[in-house]
């Protein structure tokens, strides 16, 4: 079973930069891909953008690319979201969420993960 915990949300104001964190714990290797999730109030959950097992394939959805980066440290078991150029429509709920796959590749579809953390807020407002 994996577990996994994000931090590093907060109120920013537009055009400011967050780095999220998702730390995963109860597996002993690290084949699963992550992938960042968010849901603002009133929408679906949608993908915003995954890691492949060994960190070099990524994926990102259109809204986000050129502002955010996703990395991964298999050796501190944590998955990093880096936000820059925050808008206010980036203002969501974020979810890290894990599937077993060791290939070079990942998803960003809600119903293909198996394992999901608790979420943490980001509130991009002035």
């Amino acid at each position: 079973q994996l577990q996994l915990v994000e931090s590093g949300g907060g109120l920013v104001q537009p055009g400011g930069s967050l780095r999220l964190s998702c730390a995963a714990s109860g597996l002993t290797d690290n084949n699963y891909a992550i992938a960042w999730f968010r849901q603002a109030p009133g929408k679906e959950r949608e993908g915003v953008s995954c890691v492949s097992s060994s960190g070099g394939f990524t994926k990102y959805a259109d809204s986000v690319k050129g502002r955010f980066s996703i990395s991964r440290d298999n050796a501190k078991r944590t998955v990093y979201l880096q936000m820059n150029s925050l808008k206010p429509e980036d203002t969501a709920v974020y979810y890290c969420a894990a599937i077993n796959m060791f290939q070079f590749t990942c998803l960003m579809t809600t119903h293909d993960m198996r394992y999901w953390g608790q979420g943490t807020q980001v509130t991009v407002s002035s």
